[in-house]
């Protein structure tokens, strides 16, 4: 339910031409050298001199040959003369065309007279007025390819092609991601089946008067395989698929995304059959008139014009419209309207058999050890979406890799699971002191954990310091949980407070260690609270403290919809069932004083104890 691209498989992109064309650049380069060359050539490529240095030359009898054309004397030296050994051509000037002495001077001394016309080729004149003006000319057209490709995405109008779309056309034969590859999404793939069939053959649902949804949102939660779902229901159907995200769309320029937005719709209904994936959707399609610029603001005339677009439809038009976003409930209702997005998919967090699913897709070309258990894999990863699942197959990969093993092991797997969600190891950074705190700590969860019940299994202890966190103890659902019983949240507000409990009871104090601690208690005693009636204070009575995100969880604003009567006693009942599970935390700890101790001294000493590690200190 996630990007299930197999690992090392490599991703077919859209060929783009390169920012810099070398091949053109040497073409401006050989015109230039051409150029010179023929400027050179039409100056004889001679050395100038004076024309007192001519005379002289000639006296010498260093001049062989002279030719006129006009004013202008080009000449040659004779072979063997001091000048011959700096320049064999020379070319210079005379202040006037009547010197009576200069031919007597030649033929006294042997100089071989000629004579040029002074007029150039009428097609020398053209070339040599029109060359320039071609340099530039070329300069401009290099230049404009390069804003093209840097504005106008690679478009055909040159440097004011940033008007047009910057979608990425993936023709059928270029996309090769099919269902197979996205597992653990079966619901949605039956979803989508429907716009499949029709885009493979649009006639058969329209002889009876069907009309096929017009745009298929894709909701759900960060990594879940939205894009790799829309790029294999093309595939699926075999037809072209436009991809773009929705902040492309959007330019300093007034108008550009409502162009952009119409060259991309025109561009599908070319190609019809064909498919549409906008991903990212709430960067255009956000609620209007929530924001500055009232009705001219940019965002808004882009998302204007995606409405009217898919308004513009027709029944004889087979382009169908994809689009994901994690942000639903921000979207505007004119868009979600039937007409607009008729259909709305949601992908959820794979579940147990869907791990299991996703992990074999990742780990085909993985060579692994016997060792490695799928199934444990999957009950060890859960809220897990399918890009950590990916993420965690590569990197127990490159901790083989590291350590020169021929196959990823368990253990390799175990070490990239820590270091996911928590980070690298930072084994140097605890004094004594803290270090013995630290195993109180984690002791004290540990035990809680173990002791009472409706508790998740223990999975491992670490003193090990990784990212942000001091000290882990980890817990393993033995199951998928969607619904919570109080005695479950009870057991688990115990499980958070047994840390700083068992801190009080052997260290006398408490630390600045249970911070994390005491905001997820808080936080979960409030939600028990204002969202649960698990309170006969307050009663069975919904407050809304504010608005969440639909997916993640946590809360985007503070609104609130109650008294401030009502908000104390909320806060009063919140620190009592906090108060409440600590108390039983501390009762539970002094009944099994004897574990918690044996917990503390085994941490010190081997800083990480497993499953297996901590029942056999249970049983002694």
């Amino acid at each position: 339910m996630a990007d299930q691209t197999p690992p090392n498989a490599p991703e077919k992109k859209p060929a783009q031409a390169p920012l810099f064309d070398i091949h053109s650049f040497m073409w401006v380069v050989t015109v230039f050298i051409i150029y010179s060359l023929m400027m050179s050539a039409l100056q004889g490529g001679s050395s100038k001199i004076s024309y007192t240095e001519f005379k002289a030359a000639v006296a010498e009898n260093a001049v062989t040959a002279v030719s006129f054309r006009g004013n202008e004397i080009i000449g040659a030296y004779r072979e063997g003369s001091a000048q011959a050994a700096v320049a064999s051509t020379f070319s210079t000037v005379t202040p006037t065309l009547n010197d009576a002495q200069l031919l007597p001077l030649l033929e006294e001394h042997g100089v071989q007279i000629s004579a040029q016309s002074s007029i150039r080729p009428a097609w020398l004149q053209i070339l040599l007025t029109i060359l320039p003006w071609l340099l530039i000319a070329v300069f401009f057209l290099y230049f404009s390819r390069v804003l093209q490709q840097r504005m106008g995405g690679g478009g055909k109008d040159g440097m004011f092609g940033f008007a047009r779309s910057r979608a990425r056309l993936f023709e059928a034969n270029d996309n090769d991601i099919s269902f197979a590859q996205v597992a653990g999404a079966d619901e949605a793939k039956r979803e989508l089946q429907e716009i499949i069939d029709f885009l493979r053959d649009p006639a058969e649902f329209r002889k009876l008067g069907a009309r096929m949804p017009r745009g298929v949102l894709l909701m759900g939660p960060p990594g879940t395989g939205k894009t790799m779902l829309a790029k294999a229901t093309a595939h699926e159907a075999g037809v072209p698929f436009f991809s773009i995200s929705g902040s492309e769309f959007i330019e300093m320029f007034v108008g550009v995304g409502a162009s952009r937005v119409r060259d991309m719709f025109q561009e599908a209904r070319k190609k019809a059959p064909a498919l549409i994936f906008i991903d990212e959707i709430d960067s255009v399609g956000r609620m209007r008139g929530t924001g500055l610029g009232g009705g001219n603001d940019e965002r808004e005339q882009t998302l204007n014009q995606v409405l009217a677009e898919m308004d513009g439809f027709t029944a004889d038009v087979a382009v169908v419209v994809l689009a994901a976003t994690n942000r639903p409930d921000v979207l505007d209702a004119a868009l979600l309207r039937p007409g607009r997005f008729d259909r709305k998919v949601t992908l959820e967090l794979p579940q147990h058999s869907a791990r299991q699913e996703i992990l074999k897709v990742h780990l085909r070309k993985v060579p692994v050890n016997a060792d490695v258990d799928i199934q444990e894999l999957a009950s060890m990863t859960v809220g897990f979406s399918g890009a950590d699942l990916a993420n965690l197959v590569n990197e127990a990969a490159l901790l083989a890799a590291r350590a020169k093993s021929e196959n990823v092991t368990r253990e390799h797997f175990s070490k990239a699971h820590d270091r996911v969600l928590l980070g690298s190891e930072r084994k140097d950074l605890l004094n004594p002191q803290e270090r013995k705190r630290i195993a109180i700590h984690e002791s004290g969860h540990a035990v809680i954990a173990l002791k009472l019940p409706e508790s998740d299994p223990l999975r491992q202890i670490t003193i090990i310091p990784r990212g942000r966190a001091l000290g882990m103890t980890e817990q393993l659902p033995t199951e998928d949980r969607h619904n919570y019983s109080e005695d479950y949240l009870q057991t688990r507000l115990a499980v958070l407070m047994g840390g700083r409990s068992a801190e009080k009871l052997l260290c006398g104090n408490v630390s600045t260690g249970a911070a994390n601690d005491l905001e997820q208690a808080t936080h979960l005693a409030r939600m028990m609270v204002t969202q649960w009636g698990m309170s006969d204070v307050i009663g069975p009575v919904h407050f809304r403290s504010g608005a969440e995100h639909p997916f993640l969880g946590y809360e985007l604003t503070q609104e609130k919809d109650f008294s401030e009567d009502t908000a104390r006693r909320i806060d009063e009942e919140v620190r009592r069932i906090v108060s409440a599970a600590e108390q039983l935390a501390i009762s539970t700890l002094q009944t099994h004083s004897e574990l918690l101790q044996k917990l503390i001294d085994a941490l010190l000493e081997k800083e990480t104890l497993d499953r297996q590690a901590v029942e056999g200190l249970m049983k002694g």
